[in-house]
């Protein structure tokens, strides 16, 4: 017969451990919430597509047409493309994970599991879409005369990079959602706002260079960068002081966020 001794504190020494022991749980949840997005819907995966085509053709015609921004010698398009390609990566990990617990309350309230899964698992949706989106950029790059070189073997630093972002912040919202459900209402005005102080539709050089350092405070400047980076080499630009400033900041937040979420969690189950 085994013997089970309860010790103050075993569950918080083996928290780490009991998340790989849940890891098939977080497949389970990844593909639930990847069926729930599409369930009865027309176009199904095809939504994916439509959404980052729609915002590239309205900020190419307003930042290139009307606005004439510059883009450093890459194609207007494809430069707003592969802004919105990262920006709905993170806008849709960031919100999933947000909302992730008060989403599944039903599940924390009755049975035990790392909470910790719900946050990951809700930013698989996201990646996913961003994934199928991407295939639709690299097809449309050779269409451009645009070939990527050596560089391109960064992409998954720079994925990894964007969901660190939303995982960061995210963890923060989701845990004070659970009290104050003020933040789940701040969560899309955040979006908004973000979206037009990030280079989504426009090329980060033209903030002033005495600006570029703040700029960089937000994550999603460097990230966007050192995508376009990546595919488009020489032509974009990657500011490696504000890179490594991103770096910092959100190993600083995700480290703070997740002391926090640790330190709540046991309370969820009692106030969500």
């Amino acid at each position: 017969m085994q013997r089970i001794v309860i010790e103050a504190g075993k569950d918080s020494a083996n928290y780490w451990l009991d998340l790989w022991r849940y890891r098939e749980l977080l497949g389970f949840l990844s593909w639930r919430d990847l069926l729930v997005r599409y369930k009865q819907t027309l176009l199904g995966i095809t939504w994916a597509l439509l959404r980052p085509i729609l915002f590239t053709f309205v900020f190419t015609l307003v930042f290139s047409k009307i606005g004439k921004f510059p883009s450093n010698g890459i194609p207007y398009a494809l430069l707003t493309l592969t802004g919105v390609l990262v920006w709905q990566l993170f806008a849709s990990a960031f919100g999933g994970c947000s909302a992730s617990l008060v989403n599944n309350a039903h599940l924390i309230t009755k049975v035990y599991f790392p909470r910790l899964i719900l946050p990951c698992a809700a930013m698989a949706v996201g990646l996913v879409d961003f994934l199928v989106a991407l295939a639709l950029l690299f097809g449309l790059m050779p269409f451009f005369g645009v070939w990527p070189d050596w560089r391109w073997l960064t992409l998954p630093a720079w994925i990894t990079l964007a969901l660190l972002a939303a995982a960061s912040a995210g963890i923060w919202i989701a845990a004070l959602n659970v009290r104050y459900r003020d933040f789940g209402t701040l969560v899309p005005l955040v979006l908004q706002l973000g979206m037009f102080i990030s280079p989504v539709g426009y090329a980060s050089d033209i903030v002033p260079e005495r600006w570029r350092l703040l700029y960089s405070l937000n994550p999603l400047v460097s990230v966007i960068d050192g995508f376009r980076w990546a595919l488009f080499g020489g032509k974009a630009s990657l500011c490696l002081s504000g890179l490594a400033l991103s770096i910092l900041f959100l190993l600083m937040l995700l480290w703070s966020g997740l002391r926090y979420f640790r330190t709540t969690e046991k309370t969820f189950a009692d106030i969500i």
